[in-house]
């Protein structure tokens, strides 16, 4: 199966090759990863370490830090946010390729760690055939995708035969996962619940309710704007979640004749903006609104099929948490939050972002030393081969 899923994978490069070079040229965020993945753009090489992390975009990649700082670490991710983000914290940092190119690419590692749905069959068969331990982390399959992962379960059984250890997010994770082929699963929630969040940049606290619409997707901005009533003593953050979408927002703010900021033009240290409304266009800097914020209205939760987004980071600061109920792929993560206000209806969004008090907060942390113990027993064994 291997040998015909590689000349499989060539005859998909030769194919996709042309379309995906043009779509590096004209989409901005596959700029440099596009190129990096299919052509090995500035990506030819790779350095050996002792554990290799493989995680997809931003998020994923920030919630392994704590994980890649504690080994001789090198990470692969799929993202161009996510690469940025790795590049923050290790010095060890590539775009994952393509299948085709992985044989060909790939070094040496004692311990290969995946983060929740990164299944790449040249990646774990590669690391196998160094005898690296593989380990699945913060592995979950949600209601919409179970059927597509049982219709091609005999692939899936291929990778989860080269996998040695699994951390899944909830019961219902690892009965899914059990019956895709999955061995020695265990469940340990979402470590995304137990990462430390911590602020880089101390911002300045305006006098007014700040008011966060966070982390939000096309047509969202202009729903939740048509839903709210800002007074004289309030002012609102908007942050979309994709950089790429930074314009189309400014020019929707425009359009509605709304006096605006935009954060990347602001001189001053402490970020300080005087019009009502603040523009983020920049990655990395929410959590440091997040800091000072009164209330957060989380995105990606008010339209089917995105999923939510994560609350933690919310919670970690203690504002008033407020998300749509279309939370499906974040729904273990919810469950360790207290004091979240569920708007169904958006003719309740003015009313809760006014009159809701409650402060969200953390529900008790699980214990994460199973996972570096899971780690450094794999560097060990490697060590002895």
């Amino acid at each position: 199966m291997i040998f015909c899923y590689y000349i499989l994978s060539w005859i998909a490069f030769i194919i996709l090759a042309i379309p995906v070079f043009i779509l590096s040229l004209l989409k901005q965020k596959y700029k440099y990863s596009l190129k990096s993945r299919f052509f090995l753009f500035k990506n030819f090489n790779q350095k050996k370490s002792d554990v290799h992390f493989h995680s997809c975009s931003y998020g994923e990649t920030r919630s392994i830090k704590e994980f890649a700082l504690r080994f001789n670490s090198r990470i692969t991710t799929i993202t161009e946010t996510g690469f940025n983000c790795a590049k923050e914290f290790c010095d060890k940092v590539n775009y994952l390729p393509f299948e085709n190119w992985i044989p060909l690419w790939f070094k040496p590692t004692r311990v290969l760690v995946i983060f929740e749905a990164e299944y790449w069959l040249m990646l774990v068969f590669m690391a196998k055939f160094y005898q690296a331990k593989i380990i699945l982390l913060n592995a979950r399959i949600s209601d919409k995708s179970y059927k597509s992962y049982l219709r091609f379960r005999f692939f899936y059984k291929k990778i989860f035969y080269y996998i040695d250890e699994i951390f899944a997010q909830s019961d219902i994770d690892k009965i899914r996962l059990e019956s895709l082929g999955a061995k020695n699963v265990k469940v340990l929630h979402n470590i995304k619940a137990n990462i430390t969040i911590k602020f880089s940049k101390n911002y300045f606290k305006p006098r007014e309710k700040l008011i966060i619409f966070a982390s939000t997707h096309a047509g969202e901005e202009e729903l939740l704007l048509n839903s709210i009533n800002l007074s004289k003593k309030e002012k609102l953050i908007i942050a979309p979640r994709h950089p790429e979408r930074f314009y189309e927002v400014e020019n929707l703010l425009k359009n509605k004749g709304l006096e605006f900021e935009k954060f990347s033009l602001l001189d001053t240290q402490d970020k300080k903006f005087s019009k009502k409304i603040l523009l983020l266009d920049a990655l990395g800097e929410l959590i440091n609104f997040y800091a000072i914020s009164d209330v957060v209205v989380l995105g990606g939760s008010f339209f089917k099929n995105i999923g939510g987004h994560n609350p933690i980071e919310v919670a970690s600061f203690q504002n008033v948490l407020i998300t749509g109920p279309f939370i499906d792929n974040q729904k273990v993560l919810f469950d360790k939050v207290e004091n979240v206000y569920y708007c169904n209806d958006l003719k309740e969004l003015d009313y809760k972002i006014h009159h809701c008090n409650l402060k969200a907060k953390i529900k008790k942390s699980d214990d994460l030393s199973q996972i570096f113990k899971a780690i450094q027993e794999g560097i060990d064994a490697g060590k002895s081969l």
